[in-house]
């Protein structure tokens, strides 16, 4: 996907480098993860590991450990918006609140949104 589209390579960047604020602000449980594996971006065995850590930190911190390319990423910020995070999506996009828009602007076009 992110080949055809052009992906930006900032987004998997800023999701590593935001790693510990992201585990922070994410809520897994409540379809991300799910969404994620429709979207291919986790087998039934990561969700599986994913799912049986203990504390919500955890779970996300396992989660971002297993988003690896650019394509993932652009699943992941899709997967977000679908489940309500849009302040997630913005975080990561905005680089953690140091405004890079273009890489906001190049994804949405990327998305069609």
């Amino acid at each position: 996907m992110s080949d055809v589209l052009g992906c930006a390579p900032h987004i998997l960047d800023n999701v590593t480098r935001l790693q510990s604020a992201l585990a922070n602000i994410m809520e897994p449980d409540f379809g991300l993860l799910e969404e994620l594996l429709s979207l291919d971006v986790l087998t039934h065995r990561q969700l599986a590991d994913v799912r049986s850590d203990k504390t919500v930190y955890r779970r996300n911190d396992t989660l971002l450990a297993l988003l690896e390319t650019e394509d993932q990423c652009d699943k992941f910020l899709m997967a977000l918006q679908r489940t309500g995070q849009q302040h997630v999506v913005n975080f990561i996009t905005e680089n953690g609140g140091k405004r890079h828009y273009g890489d906001y602007n190049v994804w949405c076009e990327r998305m069609n949104i």
